[in-house]
């Protein structure tokens, strides 16, 4: 592996929340990482924030309050003075869509809001600001001496209509998920999408609303937030069948866009309910992110499937080979300005509300052994001979020496 991308936890570092206390043992902890990484000529991409804060911060509001832009601002400074010296690439946010929703409107995920169809937006529109505010700080305070790169990881989906029929349905689909998060950044213009905030406006008059629930950037963060990535951290894994219908609670997310999806039945399925394998979409994803966004600069953050943790696993094989084809042939065939690519993940590991039970790693982990024992999977094989010839291997079978 060229490069090892890991996240930080905001609490390891700044126990208070705040930056009037810097834990000493945190900050030595994440540079010990860094050193090994660098002595093995690994580098390193460091994720700022991946859904973890400080219990005193979710206390006054977390991601609804706005002083959390200004609180990780004063986070995101620490980690740039203390780490920079050594690390070039940031990711400031790790899917704030996944936080936003699962956190703060159904309750699914940390901190467990249930605050639908108001919660989410408002988390939305504070965590870009946030992002625009730790990018400046880096390009003002840090960039002349380190020379580095600060971007964003986005969890982008993939939208198919169902029916001809359902054209205009997908094209809903896809701006509330990805043009959500990507337009403010990437887009000419900045701001939301157009389509989301007419539909946001009439939902919310609809349901007597004396304003639209989606909040208002002013002119001065639009262009504060605007152009504020030196590239895009991608997380891809899967698409869906979109059509008019209504789905989710009155208000939320899901029901303001009048849309319901689903998978294809021809779709192979994973371990994880949510995730089906549709290889196609990530080369689709890509073209239709560099028509959009005049091709920006664009890191594949995570890729990658789940099963239930079997060793011999030649559909993850068979997975990360149909996945990375189609990023090729975007890359090759339409100009797509990939210059990196990171599977999901190394290790087995703690999936959010779904504990241990779905493995995503290369190498099992067996969690009922003190010691944690790494066995390689044959995909961990796949990666060796992949990572050494530098070429995508069609042939998925793997002799385990």
């Amino acid at each position: 592996f060229q490069s090892y991308r890991f996240s930080l936890s905001w609490s390891r570092i700044l126990p208070t929340g705040f930056a009037n206390k810097i834990s000493q043992d945190g900050i030595a902890y994440y540079h010990k990482l860094i050193d090994a990484l660098l002595a093995k000529g690994i580098e390193p991409l460091i994720t700022i924030y991946h859904w973890d804060h400080p219990q005193i911060l979710e206390d006054l509001g977390g991601w609804t309050n706005e002083l959390m832009v200004d609180w990780f601002g004063d986070y995101a400074r620490v980690v740039f003075h203390e780490f920079g010296p050594k690390v070039k690439l940031f990711a400031t946010l790790n899917e704030p869509d996944s936080v936003c929703i699962s956190g703060y409107a159904e309750g699914a995920q940390a901190p467990g809001k249930v605050l639908n169809g108001i919660g989410d937006y408002l988390c939305m529109h504070n965590m870009l600001k946030a992002h625009a505010k730790a990018y400046h700080i880096y390009d003002k305070e840090f960039r002349s001496l380190q020379n580095g790169d600060v971007g964003i990881v986005i969890n982008v989906g993939g939208f198919y209509p169902k029916t001809e029929e359902d054209r205009d349905a997908a094209e809903i689909a896809h701006q509330f998920k990805n043009g959500w998060q990507l337009s403010p950044i990437f887009s000419e213009q900045g701001d939301y999408p157009k389509l989301m905030k007419e539909i946001l406006a009439n939902k919310s008059e609809e349901g007597g609303f004396t304003k639209s629930r989606l909040p208002v950037f002013s002119q001065e963060w639009i262009d504060s937030i605007r152009g504020s990535a030196d590239f895009l951290g991608m997380n891809y894994y899967t698409a869906h069948l979109v059509e008019f219908g209504t789905t989710g609670p009155d208000p939320s997310y899901y029901r303001d866009q009048g849309v319901t999806e689903s998978f294809d039945p021809s779709w192979k399925p994973t371990a994880s309910n949510w995730l089906y394998q549709v290889p196609q979409s990530l080369g689709d994803s890509l073209i239709r992110i560099s028509r959009d966004y005049k091709n920006p600069l664009i890191y594949i953050t995570e890729n990658g499937m789940s099963d239930l943790g079997d060793t011999n696993d030649p559909d993850r094989i068979q997975f990360f080979h149909d996945y990375i084809k189609s990023m090729l042939l975007a890359i090759n065939d339409h100009h797509v300005n990939v210059k990196r690519y990171y599977l999901w993940s190394i290790l087995d590991n703690f999936e959010w509300e779904r504990g241990y039970s779905e493995r995503f790693g290369i190498v099992h982990v067996d969690f009922e052994d003190p010691n944690r024992k790494r066995t390689w999977k044959k995909s961990a094989y796949w990666w060796q001979q992949v990572t050494r010839h530098r070429k995508l291997l069609s042939n998925i079978s793997v002799n385990v020496v």
